[in-house]
């Protein structure tokens, strides 16, 4: 078995989504020519080779090569993945403990469904173990609107910020303005308009089983201290 996840985020450094869904392409081909039983792939929800989003179209794409591979396989599409290591998660805490205002974009009124990052892993161990082709929403048991996310966030943490609704392009230029200064790309204007278009919601059943609101209780604590950097990650 293989747990694989190729598609980028955003292009950066000369690797594009279609360097990206290639290299999928490739490895597909080497796992099936040394004899791999299983792969496990991680794509996203609402993926679409008709999507107005390069993200979304290079994971569809990614799917159809590995459905037309001819390997054993099972895709499992998250929403949001939160745990030690859950950049989005940690860095609107960041933004809590530091901004003096918390912007939306727009009204904040889209939604999210959140997985744990160890639901996510024992769903791909399951699936490894099985012969049968399946693809499945990995979406935790809580789905949530943009704007109760942060609360919930803020919340668990004991920070009280003003969350204000922006119209989406000043809060994406505010949001460019902060990624100059830290060095990142903190949301893309992709990521904006896709999650307002519902794209990290969906209406099949939970998949994982750990409420976010729970880990919040126990984690909040720690959560946005320092800011999780994804230039430096991919670096």
């Amino acid at each position: 078995m293989r747990v694989v996840r190729q598609v980028i985020r955003y292009p950066m450094h000369g690797r594009t989504f279609d360097h990206a869904v290639e290299n999928s392409r490739v490895l597909f081909r080497a796992a099936k020519a040394a004899g791999v039983r299983r792969v496990v792939h991680i794509s996203i929800t609402n993926p679409s080779a008709a999507s107005p989003y390069e993200y979304f179209r290079g994971k569809a794409l990614v799917e159809q090569v590995l459905n037309e591979s001819g390997l054993s396989h099972a895709i499992l599409r998250p929403a949001v993945i939160f745990g030690d290591r859950g950049i989005l998660i940690n860095n609107i805490a960041w933004a809590l403990r530091h901004m003096p205002v918390f912007g939306l974009f727009g009204d904040g009124a889209y939604g999210l469904q959140p997985i744990f990052v160890g639901d996510l892993a024992e769903l791909a161990i399951g699936l490894s173990r099985r012969d049968e082709n399946a693809t499945i929403d990995a979406i935790g048991p809580e789905t949530f609107t943009y704007r109760s996310l942060v609360e919930a966030i803020a919340g668990a943490m004991k920070v009280r910020r003003p969350i204000v609704p922006m119209p989406p392009r000043t809060a994406l230029a505010l949001v460019w303005a902060l990624s100059k200064l830290l060095g990142d790309q903190i949301v893309t204007r992709e990521e904006m308009w896709a999650m307002m278009d519902g794209l990290l919601c969906t209406s099949s059943p939970a998949a994982g089983t750990t409420r976010l609101t729970d880990w919040l209780s126990i984690h909040g604590d720690q959560l946005g201290h320092k800011y999780m950097s994804e230039t430096a990650h991919r670096r």
